[in-house]
């Protein structure tokens, strides 16, 4: 029996880095308290009319791979991809998770491929 946790990054950011926003999410709106930087959107309706008319939705691009949920950001370049739970890790979920023994000394392994 083989049981696998998914660990979600989360970015931390000083409390003056914080805000109430929105941002598009595999296509939705989703709006919660975080770091600005992981907000794009002030409101819900601006994030609305963001996903209307969707080429300002950098996600459409679909830069993530191998199964990756794609998210805007404010940062450059403007999205990031989450790769909990696929296998693979990297800004765009491009690199195969390594097992351990392979890792060269010193090296961290990826949060994105810890299965508990």
């Amino acid at each position: 029996l083989t049981v696998a946790v998914l660990i979600r990054s989360t970015q931390s950011c000083d409390l003056d880095q914080t805000q109430q926003g929105c941002r598009i999410d595999n296509g939705q709106c989703t709006c919660a308290f975080g770091c600005k930087s992981e907000f794009r959107y002030a409101t819900k309706k601006e994030c609305q009319d963001a996903l209307k008319g969707r080429s300002s939705d950098i996600c459409n691009r679909q830069p993530c791979m191998n199964g990756g949920t794609c998210t805007q950001v404010t940062t450059m370049p403007q999205y990031k991809c989450r790769c909990e739970g696929t296998g693979y890790w990297g800004n765009r979920c491009h690199r195969m998770c390594p097992k351990p023994d392979q890792l060269p000394p010193g090296t961290k392994f990826p949060h994105e491929c810890v299965v508990i």
